[in-house]
């Protein structure tokens, strides 16, 4: 599944374990630092990045709380964060268990489980445990870098108590 090819090739290779592993990190730590100018560019160009409750995952249902489909509305939702959207400022803090590799989607896929919780803390420093449950990640190479074709967000709740303004 890992070919390795001549960097000159436009060939697609699939991405290592490795690889796989530091994207979700390197994604966390950007959100809770909040870059998140740069966080559409943790995605493909054609990526679908969709936020669902744990029981509309498990019936199949497409409705969710937040779904963008293409880098272009990743970028629009950070355009809104810093001009559209109120809200009292928070930040994040990730942790994330350590990956569980799933079957890959396809040849030049790698697809991963990841639990998570997520602590969100207020401008006035109350802390809340924000959100908890698990990432399906599908992760390919695409311009050479390791990136979600697939991110879904499962919450483990169905009650979000306020605007997912920030990236979960």
């Amino acid at each position: 599944m890992h070919k390795v090819l001549d960097k000159s090739s436009k060939q697609m290779v699939a991405p290592t374990r490795d690889q796989v592993v530091d994207l979700i990190a390197a994604y966390a730590h950007s959100v809770d630092d909040m870059r998140l100018d740069i966080w559409p560019q943790f995605f493909t160009s054609d990526a679908l990045y969709h936020v669902t409750t744990r029981e509309n995952h498990e019936a199949g249902l497409p409705i969710g709380v937040v779904r963008c489909v293409g880098r272009g509305m990743m970028q629009d939702r950070v355009k809104a964060f810093y001009s559209a959207n109120i809200f009292e400022p928070h930040t994040y803090s990730h942790i994330i268990g350590r990956s569980e590799f799933l079957e890959p989607t396809s040849e030049m896929a790698i697809s991963a489980r990841s639990n998570f919780q997520i602590v969100r803390t207020m401008e006035t420093g109350r802390m809340d445990l924000f959100a908890v449950g698990r990432y399906l990640d599908e992760v390919v190479i695409e311009d050479g870098q390791p990136r979600f074709r697939k991110r879904v967000v499962i919450l483990d709740s169905r009650n979000v108590d306020i605007l997912i303004v920030i990236p979960l």
